[in-house]
Parts: structure tokens; C-alpha cells; sequence
């Protein structure tokens, strides 16, 4: 295994598409939920423990063997709005792309064959992560940090906010990351005897809803 792989794939310069994804910050911002650096954490934070920690358990899962096509469904089940399942399924097609160029594997090939529109994308991320011979938990670290990474990328470009509190409001939360990466590798362990039906199903019904009236914007700088 080489650690260093880790750093390619959470590298926000891979090639996987997320820097077109907001993560639901642009509809938060318009909203006025996110004014600053202040809010920025809080809505993070709020996501890291509902979207991250069941893209972190799903990812998690995939390294471990759990049969990807199964996780792909209990992805869509822990997804209700068809906005960001769309999402997440183009965010799997650009990261599949990145995957198979950077670590070439029979299991991303068949995985591409199966969902030739894109797998969601905690899943593809698993799957990747094995590829590159990263561990589980490594992959649940990626997988939650996206989710909050690209929030605060964002959040710069759609506030004109400082990187540096961006990149603060991160910081403070990286003991909980921790922590979230531990659970989602606990219930990946799990999902192996008991089935996908065991993983996080954690929600954050605001989320959803600000995804579909943001898909319906006319004008809009993120995809989502």
C-alpha cells in the first residue's frame, strides 16, 4: 500500500469534477445561511455528519469488498432528491474517468460497464481507493473531507470570503473528522455480515430541498 496515493485522490486538483460542485453552499449563501467564516462552520459541520458520514460508510464499504452494486442502491435510497442523485451520479462518471486513467482496474472497468451514466460517487470513490491499494478508512477520510472541502472552495469563490478562514473553519473541524472516519469505518465493517442495509442513513432534509430549487435556477455558478 502507498499512503501516498491518498494524497492524489483527496488532492482538490484531481481531475473528478468537484470543483463544478458547491455541495448545497451556493443555495445556502443565497439563502443567507452562509454569510462567513462563522456560518461556513456551522454548515459544514452539519454536513460532515449527514452527507459525510454516509459517503465516508459507503466508501469505506466499496474498499471493503462490499459488492458495489448493492452500495449504488443503497446510495440512491439515502438520497431523495432527484437533483442530487443526478449529481452524484455525474460526479461518479468524472471520477470513474480520473480513477481508471490513474490506477487501471478490472473492478472500475466492470463498475463503468454497469453504469455507463455514472455510479454515485462515495461508491466510485470506494472502489478507486482500492484501486489505488488505500485502505478503508483512508477512503472514508477522503469522502468526508470532500464534503466539506468543497463547501469552503466555494464559499470563497461566492462570498469573496478570506482562504484563509475558509481554510480555518476546516481546521476546527478535523477532531470530528476524525472521529466520523472511525464510525463510518465501524459501520462499513458491519455492512460486510449484515448487508448495506446497516449503514448511516443520515439525513439533512435542507439540503435536498435547497437542491431542487437550485436546480431550477435560471442563472447559477455551481451544478449543485
Amino acid at each position: 500500500m502507498s499512503r501516498a496515493a491518498l494524497l492524489v485522490l483527496a488532492d482538490g486538483r484531481f481531475p473528478a469534477g468537484g470543483h463544478a460542485h458547491s455541495g448545497g453552499a451556493e443555495a445556502a449563501v443565497k439563502a443567507g445561511r452562509i454569510t462567513g467564516a462563522e456560518s461556513l462552520e456551522s454548515f459544514c459541520r452539519g454536513r460532515l455528519h449527514t452527507v459525510g458520514l454516509v459517503s465516508a460508510a459507503l466508501a469505506a464499504a466499496a474498499v471493503l469488498g462490499v459488492d458495489p452494486r448493492l452500495l449504488d442502491e443503497a446510495a440512491d435510497a439515502r438520497t431523495p432528491s432527484p437533483a442530487l442523485r443526478t449529481a452524484a451520479r455525474k460526479l461518479g462518471r468524472q471520477l470513474m474517468r480520473a480513477a481508471r486513467a490513474t490506477w487501471p482496474s478490472d473492478e472500475l472497468d466492470a463498475l463503468a460497464r454497469e453504469f455507463p451514466k455514472g455510479a454515485h460517487q462515495p461508491v466510485v470513490l470506494g472502489l478507486a481507493a482500492r484501486a489505488a491499494g488505500l485502505e478503508a478508512v483512508d477512503a472514508a477520510y477522503c469522502a468526508a473531507y470532500e464534503s466539506v472541502s468543497g463547501p469552503a472552495s466555494a464559499t470563497v469563490r461566492l462570498l469573496s470570503l478570506d482562504p484563509f478562514d475558509a481554510t480555518g473553519a476546516l481546521a476546527r473541524l478535523a477532531p470530528e473528522l476524525d472521529r466520523l472516519a472511525d464510525q463510518a469505518l465501524e459501520a462499513a465493517r458491519r455492512a460486510v455480515d449484515e448487508g448495506p442495509d446497516s449503514l448511516p442513513a443520515a439525513s439533512a432534509p435542507l439540503l435536498e430541498i435547497a437542491a431542487e430549487a437550485h436546480a431550477a435556477w435560471p442563472v447559477r455558478l455551481f451544478a449543485s
